[in-house]
């Protein structure tokens, strides 16, 4: 069974171990890879409150994402802002898992987190096409709005939070 907690010190080089493979995957494909902000995003694991979250498949680190708060303030409203949701920033899964739609997994499990913490709704956003037909049309986001930032267009999704009863994930475990 997967599950999903917290990251946390020991879960650094995992993680960076798993977004240099998954950059590799993505430059065999033509896509950018993630090689250089490996060690950085790595890094945020071992930081004490910063909201990185593991999933994790017989103590092997699978994947990862972090779950803000509040969403950015240069991209979404006052108005969005002030509705309770989550900001879902740096998801990467492991690509030996490619095609095992885990990535879907751990979006449809921060669904369910989110619902069972008392928020309305999970936005992301991506710079990657790609990301945002697969995001839209597999893991059934909706696109808010695009924003150009740094010469890059950014596209903005959200979903509203929601339990997810078919979770192939475990349901929170606390570190």
């Amino acid at each position: 069974m997967l599950t999903m907690r917290p990251a946390g010190p020991a879960d650094e080089e995992p993680i960076a171990q798993m977004i240099r493979a998954r950059s590799v995957w993505l430059r065999e494909r033509g896509m950018p890879g993630w090689d250089e902000a490996a060690d950085a995003l790595a890094a945020q694991a071992a930081q004490p409150g910063f909201p990185v979250w593991v999933l994790i498949d017989a103590d092997r680190v699978i994947g990862c994402t972090s779950l803000f708060e509040e969403s950015p303030a240069w991209f979404w409203t006052e108005q969005e802002r002030a509705e309770p949701a989550v900001f879902m920033a740096t998801t990467v899964t492991d690509p030996a898992h490619a095609g095992q739609q885990i990535g879907c997994q751990v979006a449809w499990w921060v669904l369910d987190h989110a619902a069972r913490t008392g928020k309305q709704w999970v936005r992301r956003g991506t710079t990657e096409s790609g990301l945002v037909r697969y995001y839209r049309d597999v893991q059934g986001w909706h696109v808010v709005r695009e924003k150009t930032r740094d010469g890059f267009t950014v596209t903005g999704l959200a979903r509203r939070a929601q339990l997810m009863p078919n979770l192939h994930i475990a349901r929170e475990m606390r570190s």
